[in-house]
């Protein structure tokens, strides 16, 4: 038997979503630490997107996406503010390129409105080419709520507050597996070649794309509560030169993918 060393809680993964959840439960005065299987936070999913604040254009009215995107487009540009984390409230166009899109973007236009975005306008393709001269369209959207933000600045802030609440990070952590103890967790952790176990009331798994297989080696948790995994592959192309675009610039999206889309770096 391995000697078991208890915490309040353990969140497994360090990107975003789980530093922000351990600054939070650290904030309330719970002892936390972070699980990380990587060599630094971040290196996975948190650092490999479009960095893009969204305004909560698309998704279903009432649900969880769409309530916490709006709430919490604010609160991050807030935070953002506060912590100095580099961010640009640069905007973005939606487009149609066809009469037939027009509908599409239509039916964008009302979801955001039962969303409660309510800065959203129609632009004619005049007003649009003199925001982004390149682009050809027969009409847009414009979000100004919609900007871009520096994820690496971001994490490294969750982090800072994490630790200035005493709760620590752990990379070359890797959670094997857990079990429940009477009324805790147990959870097996790889280290190099070394391995330890700890026990905590409240284990939060933030692994990202390998949440499910993780959550599959919970002993004791039912399988049918697990969310099935849904993957989906975007490519990413860097234009080399000086960017054409001073906006993010989306096309509306068809049956087969989200389409091709113009984004910004804070370089």
């Amino acid at each position: 038997m391995l000697p078991m060393e208890h915490v309040d809680c353990i969140v497994v993964g360090a990107g975003v979503i789980g530093l922000a959840v351990a600054r939070r439960l650290a904030m309330a005065g719970l002892e936390t630490l972070v699980l990380e299987r990587g060599t630094a936070p971040g290196t996975e999913t948190s650092s490999r997107n479009s960095e893009v604040i969204h305004a909560g254009l698309y998704y279903p009215p009432g649900s969880l996406k769409a309530r916490l995107c709006v709430r919490g487009r604010e609160q991050l540009y807030k935070y953002c503010r506060d912590r100095g984390v580099v961010h640009r409230r640069c905007g973005k166009l939606v487009v149609a390129t066809t009469d037939e899109e027009l509908a599409i973007l239509q039916s964008y236009a009302d979801t955001a409105r039962r969303n409660g975005v309510s800065d959203l306008e129609w632009l004619t393709p005049a007003a649009v080419a003199a925001l982004e001269p390149a682009v050809r369209c027969t009409a847009a959207l414009w979000s100004p709520s919609t900007g871009i933000v520096s994820s690496h600045e971001l994490m490294q802030a969750l982090l800072g507050d994490l630790e200035s609440q005493r709760g620590t990070l752990a990379c070359r952590a890797e959670v094997v597996g857990a079990r429940l103890v009477r009324d805790a967790h147990a959870v097996r952790v790889r280290h190099d070649e070394t391995h330890s176990e700890f026990t905590t009331r409240l284990l939060v798994n933030a692994a990202g794309l390998h949440a499910q297989s993780l959550a599959h080696r919970f002993e004791g948790l039912d399988a049918d509560t697990i969310p099935p995994l849904y993957l989906a592959k975007g490519q990413y192309f860097t234009l080399q030169g000086r960017a054409p675009f001073k906006h993010l610039v989306y096309p509306v999206a068809s049956s087969a993918g989200l389409g091709i889309h113009v984004t910004l770096d804070l370089a």
